[in-house]
């Protein structure tokens, strides 16, 4: 039901004449609650009034740009940051390694081969093209690395299209094959076929929206209208599916996610029962609301299971491979208080004396690796690490071997590549990567502990100049806390000029996330989503009260969930922060359903299509929350046209309920960039958006940054 819409007038801004923007839109009640969205028009990208109205706020922003004496200097400053090479982890595959790869001062990372002791280049996305908007989103080399599928998107739309290569001459062998977006790809061996995941076309989908998934076999050198649909019939829309084989080819192992939800099904097969084209999928019990990743070794020995099974922080467990469920499971090593499980990967080179598990925890979001038995679970000994940081990407060989590769950053080393040596025990670092970037200086790290409304103890990293609270400072502080992703000590470009120049950059573990495993998540999730806010107003206290940050120079970041975290934390207490920076945010909680991909993140958040679920959106939407007269601090919104998660209509909305509705003295503006997304972009891009958003925190904070060098 529509009724009237509300009026369309309001208070002048004291900053600026804003954009003319028409408070036109309905008034809709919903579960019989009136709920108004005045500015739906602003939803429509191609529409004449949004077109005008995006082009006068970039003139707007750029007159708020030129108003920043630092970011030219800043600009600087975060292109020399992330001018250094960097590497991922190889992955070995006959005789082969593969990785990505940028070299120092490249744009845009590589796919590279190392044989024989040299490295060479596979793929190069700026030869596809050189405007730099076409990126590489996902690889897979086959077992015998001698073909290798690739997955490359442009726009930012991460709407990939896969081919495949050939390793040896780097020609097409395979493809196009569309309507595939980091799809999981599972080699055959022989690398004559692969099973992966692709969206059905859209006449094919209820209302012609092309979202369902389903799993196909595709045999190399066929045209993909002829793959065989192997998995997803009759499954809603919403599901995700993941697809992995074994080296041998034995097994197959099928998963199903419902959105992002901290659960999954799995299924596998035995391909020599009725071949791969016939898979008999049997359901692999786990527990009715966990999540489980078999770690897949050849030949026929039981599955290596990662669950949160009977375990929210995570174990490893050994499973026989008749589908048997969690009570006929045996546990090699158990959950840990204070440690989430996060990898582990086997070691198992005749040159051991015993099969080892390398095993990846964090504590309070700090990563660790230890070493097991891989027959008892028993402790064998701690690698040590360069510092506190972050482990991600561990990679082994696929058959028997006693090496290990990860990627290590702290905030103030960039990503680098460790290669673990079982027999010898040493840790060093790869030395088929290019050199990385050097470890900066005069940043200190230090981890406090907050207590949130309920007394629940939070975590908080503070990078500072003197890894005390010597005297209060222009502070930013940013979070994140949905779908169980952590914020994790990593290499920070945008705060090592910050805190050189004087400042202090914190990170909040809250709610929501999974810096303290299943559970963490579940109580920010849904129902508990006010737990976030929570912990993100208790750390912001903590600073101010600590003495950590100066009162009136509190600056808020966050970006696509984070961009929530940081716009409720706008509405909620818009008076604690002098500066607010959100991108590419979700704001409209009431309908963020209905664009991106907001219809899988229905389990996270709650629908708006149940009454309870609606009322508790309602309360927090940003969008909702926003309030005529409210004096609220500077605020930034960036967004990017490529995005195909978080529609950019969040943010034009949002704009323009605040440039209508604010009183205080700083600007709202809309920072909009083309031709990026919301993931993978290249350095110079990075760079910009970097420095444009601190230089807009040194002018409101009121911190000369121009002093801040990168080293």
């Amino acid at each position: 039901m529509t009724v009237s819409p509300p009026r369309d007038a309001g208070p002048t801004p004291a900053w600026h004449p804003y954009p003319a923007a028409p408070r036109s839109g309905p008034v809709e009640v919903v579960h019989g609650r009136p709920v108004a969205d005045p500015y739906r028009w602003l939803e429509d990208p191609r529409d004449p009034a949004t077109v005008a109205w995006s082009a006068a706020q970039d003139l707007l922003y750029a007159e708020e740009e030129a108003r920043w004496p630092d970011r030219e200097a800043l600009r600087g400053r975060m292109a020399a940051l992330l001018a250094g090479g960097g590497s991922g982890p190889p992955v070995p595959r006959g005789g082969r390694e593969f990785h990505l790869r940028r070299e120092a001062g490249r744009e845009l990372a590589v796919l590279a081969v190392r044989e024989g002791g040299r490295t060479r280049v596979l793929l190069d996305p700026l030869e596809a093209d050189p405007s730099g908007t076409t990126v590489l989103d996902a690889w897979e080399p086959s077992w015998e690395g001698d073909l290798v599928a690739v997955q490359l998107s442009s726009g930012g739309t991460e709407h990939s299209v896969l081919r495949v290569l050939d390793t040896v001459t780097g020609a097409v062998v395979d493809g196009p094959v569309d309507r595939v977006r980091r799809s999981p790809v599972a080699w055959l061996p022989g690398g004559l076929a692969f099973y992966y995941v692709r969206r059905l076309p859209p006449e094919r989908g209820p209302g012609g929206a092309g979202r369902h998934r389903r799993v196909y076999l595709h045999e190399v050198g066929t045209p993909a209208d002829r793959d065989t649909e192997i998995f997803g019939a009759g499954r809603p829309e919403t599901q995700y599916y993941t697809v992995a084989t074994s080296p041998d080819g034995r097994l197959l192992v099928v998963g199903a996610s419902e959105g992002t939800a901290p659960r999954n099904d799995l299924w596998t097969a035995d391909l020599t029962e009725a071949g791969p084209e016939r898979p008999r999928l049997r359901r692999l019990p786990h527990g009715a609301d966990a999540r489980t990743a078999v770690r897949l070794r050849p030949g026929g020995g039981p599955l290596l299971l990662r669950t949160t099974a009977g375990a929210p922080r995570g174990r490893i467990a050994s499973a026989s491979r008749d589908a048997a469920g969690p009570d006929r499971w045996r546990t090699l090593v158990g959950e840990q208080p204070g440690t989430v499980l996060q990898d582990f990967a086997v070691l198992d080179g005749p040159a051991l004396d015993r099969p080892l598990l390398a095993v990846v925890r964090t504590r309070h979001a700090v990563g660790e690796l230890t070493l097991h038995d891989a027959r008892t679970g028993v402790p064998a000994g701690t690698v040590p690490l360069p510092g506190q940081g972050t482990i991600k990407s561990l990679t082994v060989r696929q058959d028997r071997g006693y090496e290990a590769w990860f990627t290590y950053t702290d905030p103030v080393t960039p990503t680098v590549v460790l290669h673990y040596d079982a027999v010898t025990g040493r840790l060093r670092r790869w030395p088929g990567g290019p050199p990385a970037g050097p470890s900066v200086r005069g940043v200190s790290v230090t981890q406090e502990v907050v207590r949130s409304r309920d007394g629940t103890e939070v975590r908080l990293f503070v990078m500072s100049p003197a890894g005390r609270p010597d005297r209060p400072r222009p502070a930013v502080l940013t979070g994140y806390g949905g779908f169980g992703a952590s914020m994790t000590p990593g290499f920070t470009p945008q705060a090592v000029p910050w805190v050189r120049a004087g400042g202090v950059y914190a990170v909040a573990c809250v709610r929501g996330g999974g810096e303290e495993g299943d559970e963490w998540h579940r109580a920010g999730r849904r129902e508990h989503k006010h737990n976030t806010f929570d912990d993100f107003d208790a750390a912001a206290d903590h600073l101010l009260r600590a003495g950590w940050a100066a009162p009136g120079r509190l600056g808020v970041l966050g970006s696509s969930n984070g961009g929530l975290l940081a716009a409720t934390a706008l509405t909620r207490r818009p008076q604690a922060y002098a500066a607010v920076v959100c991108a590419a945010p979700l704001l409209d909680m009431v309908r963020y359903e209905l664009s991106g991909m907001g219809a899988s993140w229905r389990d996270e958040y709650g629908s708006a299509r149940d009454p309870v679920e609606f009322a508790r959106l309602l309360a927090y939407s940003p969008y909702h929350q926003v309030r005529e007269g409210t004096r609220y601090p500077a605020v930034l919104l960036a967004v990017f046209d490529g995005d195909t998660r978080v529609d950019p209509a969040h943010a034009r909305k949002m704009c323009a309920a605040l440039q209508w509705a604010g009183t205080g003295d700083g600007p709202v503006v809309l920072r909009a960039e083309s031709g990026v997304g919301h993931g993978t972009r290249g350095a110079s891009r990075s760079a910009g958006l970097y420095a444009d958003v601190m230089a807009f925190f040194a002018h409101h904070l009121n911190l000369d940054v121009t002093g801040g060098g990168p080293a």
